[in-house]
């Protein structure tokens, strides 16, 4: 499996990619054979303060491919929506 987490606007800690790489866990045990996932971070210029953080995930499984995306004023509670938002698509 291929994981690459990348940020826009923003360094990607590796306490920040720790916590990423534990929640997307909880996804990638439902499937076996996940071939690719890709995690953007992206801290965008809005007037609005409290979706101003957005987390989106790509992951490619053999046969389909999903996509979410979460924004959040805090990038940890955008994370955790996301891989919500993932999970509901996933079951």
């Amino acid at each position: 499996m291929n994981l690459t987490i990348s940020g826009h606007h923003l360094e990607v800690t590796p306490s920040l990619r720790s916590y990423v790489t534990s929640k997307l866990d909880r996804i990638v045990r439902h499937f076996d054979q996940v071939v690719d996932v890709k995690v953007l971070l992206t801290l965008e210029n809005l007037k609005e303060k409290e979706r101003r953080q957005r987390a989106e995930c790509n992951i490619h499984v053999k046969g389909t491919d999903m996509f979410a995306e979460s924004s959040h004023a805090d990038l940890y509670a955008a994370v955790d929506e996301l891989v919500d938002k993932l999970n509901r698509q996933v079951v």
